[in-house]
């Protein structure tokens, strides 16, 4: 089955006109048409649409529907109806990309998950991932041959967007403060066995003596007193309490515009960023019109925010106060301030409310690294033979620390790797594919305990992330060299 397709991009940008359109009614409008035996998947996109969609003249708006006219029962009716074929069509993508099977490498994360292992990316048929990496980006990209799983990662319903997050995070959320993360459009699309260990452990830098001090609970408005209370001082305590605090979100609001069944109180900060971590949970970002270019957005853990200073995957906001201001005023609700004022725009406070939810975040450390000295780099008399040789290519013919130097592996910068080298623009369920631009270097510090990797979560595994990099930057490693750089990471 083959779901993507290369296109030029005046006819992309055209695709882009009648998907703006489709979206000031109001909709959710899939601009990839349903290849044979995809019947479902194309019912549900047209049980997505209104109808009536833009006139030829149409062309891409910044901006999106204020008033909504539909009756939310039929609202929720057409597109619950539409969700099985939606999620149908999702499944097939990443079937088609990925092997999805569960199969740990051996090693764990801190409280005991097992990291899934091996390249799970599927070649193109006849392919090697050796005679691959001898090709030219030219040529790779003139015979089609760059892997499905390497292409931009689309939502499970591009056209629509929003926040979802996995049904373990939804079910304990809905156990403590009997708020639903649900939506009733869609469902989280990636394997639980790919995400984050739940819940995640929470390590403090003023407190590394404790080590953990989760208790393996999710942290929430219900319990974060009792379990900081004595470990935090009061400001900190306050801003804790915020980023656990809902505030109103583009799906779950109060309004009839919503993708919740009932009125919801909103999303917390924390409710992405579980536990000061990540649960995996997606989105696409605010910064990019029209919707067919946005990104999906995997959440990345908040460990390590201290020694950062670019904020955003693209957006370079320059502290974590700039960007706590950007989320609550604009990017919960795609970007539109207008749209924000309609659902209920949360304006902090910078002095006594951003600035504390700050601290605490501040607070926020890597896991354990026991096999590293105080230069980041590996102790030679704890580690193996294997990893010492990864580390040796990490800072050497892998490239990877032109961009992830020691000792947190970021340079705090944005780059671009240019990966459009290897393909041609192309949709893929209502996402164009194209050129991601530059990206934030996030640190690599407890990069097994992050999965999965690269800004939209396109990468399953550590293997696949070597892949990916081995092809981009044309370094050309072995298979032995790939296993022993994949071992380094796993130490870090």
């Amino acid at each position: 089955m083959k779901t993507t397709s290369a296109i030029p991009l005046a006819i992309a940008l055209r695709l882009a006109a009648l998907a703006a359109a489709a979206a000031i009614a109001g909709v959710c409008f899939a601009v990839t048409a349903a290849p044979p035996g995809e019947a479902g998947a194309q019912q549900a996109q047209q049980a997505q649409q209104p109808a009536p969609a833009a006139g030829a003249g149409e062309h891409p708006t910044s901006y999106m529907k204020v008033d909504i006219t539909e009756d939310f029962n039929t609202t929720l009716a057409r597109m619950r109806a539409a969700r099985a074929g939606l999620m149908q069509r999702q499944r097939e993508l990443l079937a088609q990309r990925y092997d999805l099977a569960n199969r740990p490498s051996g090693a764990t994360m801190f409280r005991g998950k097992p990291v899934q292992g091996g390249v799970r990316v599927k070649l193109p048929a006849g392919a090697s991932w050796q005679r691959l990496a001898e090709l030219d980006p030219a040529e790779i990209r003139a015979r089609d041959l760059f892997p499905a799983g390497f292409l931009p990662l689309p939502h499970p319903n591009h056209a629509e967007g929003g926040m979802l997050f996995p049904q373990f995070h939804i079910d304990e959320i809905k156990r403590q403060e009997q708020r639903d993360l649900g939506r009733f459009d869609l469902d989280f699309d990636l394997p639980d066995h790919f995400l984050p260990e739940f819940p995640a452990p929470i390590f403090l830098t003023t407190r590394s003596d404790l080590g953990d001090v989760s208790g393996g609970k999710l942290l929430t408005i219900d319990n974060f007193h009792a379990m900081f209370n004595g470990l935090l001082n009061p400001k900190q305590l306050e801003g804790l309490r915020l980023l656990l605090t809902p505030f109103p979100q583009q799906q779950f609001n109060q309004t009839e515009d919503r993708r919740s069944e009932r009125p919801s109180r909103g999303v917390a900060c924390l409710d992405c960023h579980s536990n000061g971590h990540s649960n995996a949970s997606t989105h696409l970002v605010g910064d990019m019109r029209p919707q067919i270019f946005r990104h999906r957005i995997d959440t990345p853990t908040l460990r390590g925010l201290n020694v950062q200073r670019l904020f955003g995957s693209q957006r370079a906001l320059k502290t974590v106060e700039d960007f706590t201001e950007f989320e609550q005023r604009a990017a919960y609700f795609d970007g539109d301030p207008v749209i924000a004022t309609k659902k209920g725009v949360n304006p902090l406070e910078r002095g006594s409310q951003v600035h504390f939810m700050a601290e605490f975040q501040a607070l926020l450390d890597f896991p354990p690294a026991p096999k590293l000295g105080i230069d980041g780099k590996l102790d030679p008399r704890k580690a193996s033979e294997a990893e010492l040789r990864g580390q040796a290519l990490f800072f050497g013919k892998a490239q990877c620390a032109s961009c992830h130097a020691a000792p947190y592996y970021t340079d705090n910068l944005m780059h671009n790797l240019k990966a459009e080298r290897f393909y041609k623009p192309r949709m893929i369920n209502g996402m164009m594919a194209t050129a991601d631009g530059p990206i934030k270097t996030f640190p690599l510090r407890g990069i097994k305990e992050s999965p999965p990797y690269l800004h939209d979560g396109r990468l399953l595994t550590l293997e696949d992330t070597v892949e990916f990099f081995n092809l981009i930057l044309e370094t050309k490693l072995s298979d032995k060299e790939k296993s022993d750089l994949t071992a380094f990471l796993r130490t870090l």
